[in-house]
């Protein structure tokens, strides 16, 4: 694995740059991409940040966000993947980076999945709350100052991915660089009200309506949301709407593990893991051919509706054990 400061020094030779971020977009690749664009512009460096679908309306409130592509326009020297832990992150995007990278383009990760498996000419992959920290600590090692616009994109990553400082891998070093983004110009404050608090009259309804149907397992420390496609549809919904939903189980005692499955088609769903730290959740995931973290990861599981939940549940007990 690379160095960050081998990283900067790459990163200083290039004069142009795409840079991916994974599908289905959270704010922590959205935060990570963006506050890198803005250092490379800084440096002189010419970029674009892509993602292969729809931004979510809640991270909007940041203007640099409304100008990410759907593909690059720019026949760019490198290829920067941020907060992807594999090629099949960048969704369709996939076959524009491995096309880039056969014809030679230089191509970095920057990630902080733990089931990254380096994937690309530079790699720097660490463990943290956020990639935005790691993020945070590339653009000081390129010699860049923290203005307002990389402040508010690192802060929005280090809140969204930690869960508003919350979870479990939140240390010292999350906070101290949340505090450096504060002092550089970030509103914690309104980034928090954004993407948690604030919500549609529908988003809401659709809340209620999948908690009040928790189901439990494993002697209660297991606990199941469903979302449907129809309950989409029916509120006028996008899946991103569904995101933050696995997490509210957690708050119920005795419960170790909570799962989330969102339909996304007849047959097929995406499952969203989170764990208190009895069971590693990114090996479960790894069953299934999905990743992430030890406290937080995701997957995609195939077949019937309750056949789905209970392979899932069998899963989860061989780490409750």
């Amino acid at each position: 694995m690379n160095t960050l400061r081998e990283i900067a020094c790459a990163l200083a030779r290039i004069k142009s740059a795409v840079i991916f971020t994974h599908m289905r977009p959270d704010g922590d690749t959205i935060g990570s991409a963006l506050a890198l664009h803005r250092a490379l512009s800084l440096s002189g460096i010419e970029s674009q940040v892509v993602n292969e679908g729809e931004i979510p309306e809640k991270f909007l409130f940041f203007p640099p966000a409304r100008a990410i592509l759907r593909a690059p326009t720019l026949d760019a020297e490198a290829y920067i993947c941020v907060d992807a832990s594999d090629e099949e992150r960048l969704g369709e995007l996939k076959k524009t980076f491995l096309k880039g990278a056969r014809k030679g383009k230089l191509t970095f990760n920057l990630d902080h999945h733990v089931s990254n498996p380096r994937y690309c000419g530079y790699n720097f992959v660490r463990e943290k709350a956020s990639n935005c920290e790691n993020i945070a600590e590339l653009i000081a090692e390129m010699g860049v100052e923290q203005d307002g616009e990389i402040a508010t994109a690192l802060l929005m990553g280090m809140v969204t991915d930690s869960g508003g400082f919350t979870h479990g891998d939140v240390d010292g070093d999350t906070l101290r660089a949340a505090a450096r983004a504060v002092d550089a110009g970030a509103d914690l404050q309104k980034i928090t009200y954004e993407v948690f608090k604030k919500q549609s009259k529908a988003r809401s309804a659709l809340y209620a309506e999948v908690i009040s149907r928790l189901r439990y397992f494993l002697d209660d420390r297991l606990a199941v949301a469903l979302v449907t496609a129809a309950q989409l549809r029916q509120y006028g919904l996008k899946q991103h709407d569904t995101e933050g939903i696995v997490d509210f189980a957690l708050t119920v005692e005795p419960v170790e593990v909570s799962l989330c499955l969102l339909e996304v088609k007849e047959g097929q769903y995406k499952v969203s893991f989170r764990s208190k730290g009895k069971a590693d959740v990114n090996r479960i995931a790894a069953t299934f051919g999905g990743g992430g973290h030890v406290l937080a990861s995701g997957c995609m599981v195939f077949g019937e509706q309750e056949e789905a939940i209970d392979r899932l549940r069998y899963a989860v007990s061989q780490y409750l054990e």
